[in-house]
Parts: structure tokens; C-alpha cells; sequence
């Protein structure tokens, strides 16, 4: 009978020694000052299992979305859940990652909490980790599943400055898990579990998708998308969500060739509708319906600067395809892999106030005259940040000489051939604090004598006086070259794709400048742009690509 009840006795102690639960708290600090605002790391560890959170999600108060992760014991695999949004729980599993850690043994030791604690030391990615664990809790975890075979880790630092250390220690008789952990798992992939969470700390507007750029009169609109200049141009309407300050806006568009070998020029621009004319009705009622700009050189051009009633379309991003990319990859050269695709990707977080809860037309054009032309993916993504570069509250359209309709009839912007160049006069209606000029320049005309090879200066005159003035040039288009498959080979062992150029490359997007104009009165103003561009060469013509939007505060 003693032998029975002493058994009993063995049974309910092992069973009160398997079942005892830590909760561990720990604080993060950074060059020896604790972060403030910023919830404690939470672990609950026992001999079968270990939950790594923070306080916010325990009090069920952290913002979407975010992540708890569980090691299973012994096998030390790792679990990691994901909490998208409200009632969308992901999750995927790893056996490996824990088992594979390598550690340097060190004789240091010191007391965190009055536990003893000994150091081990890893590298990881070039980050040197100091882990501190204890094997007096007679249980392995810790804050991260760095170090989780070891022992109870107490405190991890990264690079000498970088803390996270234990600040309490108690045990419980209950977690929260099970309340946490509630609802519907479905369980991935690990690529696909990172790519589900990372896509879900922001919010992407598709605008188009695989969809193509040509030049047929077989291009036609859908109830999507709308086609233009025979599918040279297209437009889909978007819906923008509130943006809100500290958030940031990226443009991204990849581009692949669908059978045209050569480098084009591209837009990505939306059409503001907040006046009585849009850059929309010279789409679909011809360009010689839009406001006509002459600066007396005896040509006409539609629908490249804003009047009263008019404001020209907006460049979110320049960009320039490359010479046939993907679709010309089979033309071969020893030691060159070519790249399959081009991916443009751009911050236009300036722009907020034109898009901020706005439903606008968004739309792609690439200049080409190919029955196949290219292919195009285009997305908006906004990022919550704690950057906050762009302050300003107005966008104002001023000009685009960018000619969208080349294969409708818009004419090449060759009016800088006159001293008068692009004036374009604009009325305040508010005072505009710290205005900057948002200008995007290219220059072209592909000849030996074309203002593409030639730097020339662009000057820019505030109500008649010079604001800037600059020469606008790349020099890193070599840079590129396994972008341009179809790019010729010369002589002299260069690309045409290696050439430098006025402000662009084949591949690449052109970034825009910010011009700094000070503070504007309300009343009237004249922005005027005035660039030295070459003379005529038989059939060649120089020309100038000029996009320009007033940024500031009213």
C-alpha cells in the first residue's frame, strides 16, 4: 500500500514538473536606452512547448498584421503563425532552422534575474549575436528561436548595441494561448507563409495585369480597360483609398518585349478631372480638341500645358524599355545571361494630394509601331512609414510634352527650338508655401547629332527670372547591358544600349528633379522652360520630353 501511494505521489510530481509554465517579459533597448512606446516581448515556456508574442497581442490590441510563434518540443520545430486581418489565420512549419544554428562557446558568465547565465556567439548575415542562456529553469526557449536548443535564453544581443533582455520571470498556471489561437488555421508554404504576410503590411492596387502595349488596330476596349491610339495607350479607372500622412506611394510596372527589339519611351500617368477639359477627351475625341500651345514656330501642339478650363495628364514615372528584353534572349554572347524582365519601381509619395480617396484614370504608354510590342504588369502599393519626406498638401498639373497620342497625332515636342521654349502661365488661387517645380526631362533624337548624345542645359525661369538650370545626363547605361539583349554591337566593342544619353537608358526609369521656388503669392505666375535644342538634320529632329507639377503648401 506505501509502495502505491509513494508511486502516486511520483506520478502527480512529474506530471506538476511537466506542466509548469514560465511567463517570461522582456525589454527591448537600442545603444543602452530602452525603445520606448513599444510592447514587451512575451514568451510562455514549458517542457512541451514555447509561445513567443508580445503584450499587445496577449491584451489583443496589436495592429494587423502580426505574428506568434510556437517551438515544439523536443523536436524543436518551429511554428509560425500569421494573423492577417480579422478571422484570417495563416501558418507553416519549419524543422530545420533550429537545428542547423552554430554557436562559439564562451567561459563568460553573469546573473540576469539572479539565474546564472552563460554566452554563446553567432554570426548571422554579418551581424555578430552574443546569446545569454541559463539551464538553471531546467527548460529550453527564449525570445526568438535563436539559441532555443541551449538552454532558457535571457538576453540576445546584436552588433554591441541592439538589446533584448529578460525583465521578469514568474510562473503561471494558465496562458492565454488557446484564446489567441482561435478560429481557422490554413497552413502554406514557407515562401508562400513570408510572401502572405509581407504583401499584408501594405496595400496594392492592381492596375494591370500581364496586359499588352502594341500597335494594331485589332486593340480594342473592355469593360476594364480602355485601349487608345491603336493599344499604344492603355486606361483603367482606379479608386484610391485615404492616405494618410507618413504613408508612402510606389508605382511599380514590369515590362517585357511581345516582339519589338527596340528601346521606347514609356509613361505611367493618371488623368485629373477637376476641370471642365481633361487629357481624357482628347483620347476619346482626338488630340486637336485639347487647349493648343503655340510658340510661334509655325507648330501646333494639343494638350501639353494646363489653361483654366484643362489639366494635362500627370507622370507618376518615366520609364525606357529595353532593346527587346525576354522575347530576343536567344541572341547569344559568350558570358552574357540576359535578364527576363524590367522592373521599374518608383516613390511618388508627392502625389498623395491628387490621389488621396480620388477614383482617377490610370494608364501605360510605350511609343512602338510593333504588332507585338510589349507586355506590362502595373501596381500602386502604399506603405504605412515613418518617413515623412513629402509635406506637401497641393499638387498642381502645369505641363507634359510627352506626346501619349504619338500614334494618334500628338506631335513631338520640338517647340524648344524657339528662345521661347514652354511658358506656361497659372493662376494661385491660395498662398503656396515652400513650392517645388516635380520635373522630369529627357531629351531625344537618336542620330550621331541628336540632343539624345548631346548634354544640353535646361533652364527654368519663375515669373521671368532663372530658378535652376542644369544639364541632365546618365552616364551609368552600361550599367544595363544585360537588360538589352537586341542591342547592337559596335566596333569599337560598345552597345548601343552602353551609350550615355540626356537623362536616360534603355531599362531604367527616369527620376524626377525637385526644383526648389521658395514661397508663392496667390495671383498669377509663369513657369518657362527653355533648353538649346538642335537643329533639324534632313528627315532628324531633336526633341524634348518636359513633365511638370507645382508641389507645395496652401
Amino acid at each position: 500500500m506505501q509502495h502505491k501511494f509513494l508511486f502516486s505521489v511520483f506520478i502527480f510530481l512529474s506530471f506538476f514538473t511537466f506542466a509548469q509554465t514560465y511567463e517570461i517579459q522582456y525589454v527591448s533597448s537600442y545603444n543602452g536606452k530602452i525603445i520606448k512606446e513599444q510592447p514587451l516581448t512575451l514568451v510562455w515556456a514549458n517542457e512541451k512547448e514555447n509561445f513567443i508574442l508580445n503584450t499587445n497581442i496577449r491584451e489583443q490590441k496589436a495592429e494587423f498584421p502580426y505574428e506568434i510563434t510556437k517551438i515544439e518540443k523536443p523536436s524543436n520545430t518551429v511554428i509560425s503563425y500569421a494573423f492577417l486581418k480579422p478571422g484570417e489565420i495563416i501558418s507553416t512549419s519549419d524543422s530545420e532552422s533550429v537545428g542547423k544554428q552554430t554557436f562559439e562557446f564562451t567561459n563568460e558568465t553573469k546573473k540576469i534575474l539572479g539565474y546564472i547565465c552563460k554566452k554563446a556567439v553567432t554570426k548571422i548575415n554579418s551581424n555578430t549575436i552574443e546569446v545569454w542562456y541559463t539551464n538553471d529553469l531546467k527548460i529550453q526557449g527564449g525570445p526568438s528561436i535563436l539559441g532555443q536548443s541551449l538552454g532558457f535564453v535571457l538576453e540576445i544581443e546584436r552588433n554591441k548595441n541592439s538589446l533584448i533582455t529578460a525583465n521578469s520571470i514568474k510562473k503561471v498556471k494558465k496562458t492565454d494561448i488557446d484564446k489567441i489561437l482561435s478560429g481557422k488555421v490554413t497552413s502554406t508554404d514557407q515562401l508562400g507563409y513570408k510572401d502572405m504576410v509581407w504583401k499584408s503590411r501594405f496595400t496594392t492596387l492592381k492596375v494591370f495585369e500581364n496586359e499588352t502595349i502594341r500597335f494594331s488596330d485589332e486593340s480594342k476596349s473592355d469593360s476594364e480597360i480602355k485601349r487608345f491610339a491603336k493599344g499604344t495607350i492603355i486606361l483603367k479607372k482606379i479608386k484610391f483609398p485615404k492616405i494618410s500622412e507618413g504613408e508612402n506611394i510606389f508605382v511599380e510596372l514590369k515590362q517585357q518585349s511581345n516582339g519589338d527589339a527596340y528601346d521606347r519611351t514609356g509613361t505611367v500617368f493618371f488623368i485629373p478631372e477637376d476641370k471642365k477639359e481633361s487629357f481624357l477627351d482628347g483620347l476619346e475625341n482626338g488630340v486637336k480638341t485639347l487647349p493648343l500651345y503655340d510658340n510661334g514656330n509655325g507648330k501646333q501642339y494639343f494638350g501639353v500645358v494646363s489653361t483654366e478650363n484643362y489639366n494635362p495628364a500627370v507622370e507618376m514615372m518615366r520609364f525606357f524599355t529595353a532593346f527587346g528584353i525576354n522575347k530576343f534572349n536567344n541572341l547569344q554572347l559568350k558570358d552574357k545571361s540576359w535578364q527576363t524582365i524590367s522592373p521599374y519601381r518608383q516613390d511618388i509619395t508627392e502625389l498623395k494630394p491628387s490621389l488621396n480617396e480620388k477614383e482617377l484614370w490610370v494608364g501605360a504608354f510605350i511609343g512602338n509601331y510593333d504588332k507585338g510590342g510589349h507586355k506590362v504588369s502595373l501596381e500602386i502599393t502604399i506603405h504605412k512609414s515613418d518617413q515623412n519626406i513629402h509635406k506637401n498638401n497641393t499638387v498642381i498639373p502645369l505641363f507634359n510634352t510627352l506626346n501619349i497620342m504619338e500614334m494618334a497625332g500628338q506631335d513631338y515636342s520640338t517647340m524648344f527650338d524657339k528662345d521661347k521654349g514652354l511658358v506656361v502661365e497659372f493662376t494661385l488661387k491660395k498662398d503656396l508655401k515652400n513650392a517645388q517645380l516635380r520635373y522630369i526631362t529627357t531629351g531625344h533624337g537618336g542620330w550621331e547629332n541628336g540632343d539624345e548624345f548631346i548634354p544640353k542645359e535646361n533652364s527654368i525661369l519663375l515669373d521671368g527670372k532663372i530658378a535652376f538650370s542644369f544639364t541632365p545626363w546618365r552616364s551609368d547605361c552600361g550599367s544595363y547591358r544585360l537588360y538589352n539583349p537586341a542591342s547592337g554591337n559596335f566596333a569599337d566593342g560598345l552597345s548601343s544600349s552602353d551609350l550615355s544619353r540626356s537623362n536616360w537608358c534603355p531599362g531604367t526609369v527616369t527620376n524626377p528633379n525637385f526644383i526648389s521656388l521658395g514661397d508663392l503669392k496667390a495671383g498669377k505666375h509663369t513657369i518657362q522652360v527653355k533648353i538649346p535644342q538642335g537643329p533639324t538634320e534632313g528627315t532628324s529632329f531633336s526633341s524634348w520630353n518636359v513633365s511638370g507639377a507645382l508641389l507645395g503648401n496652401e
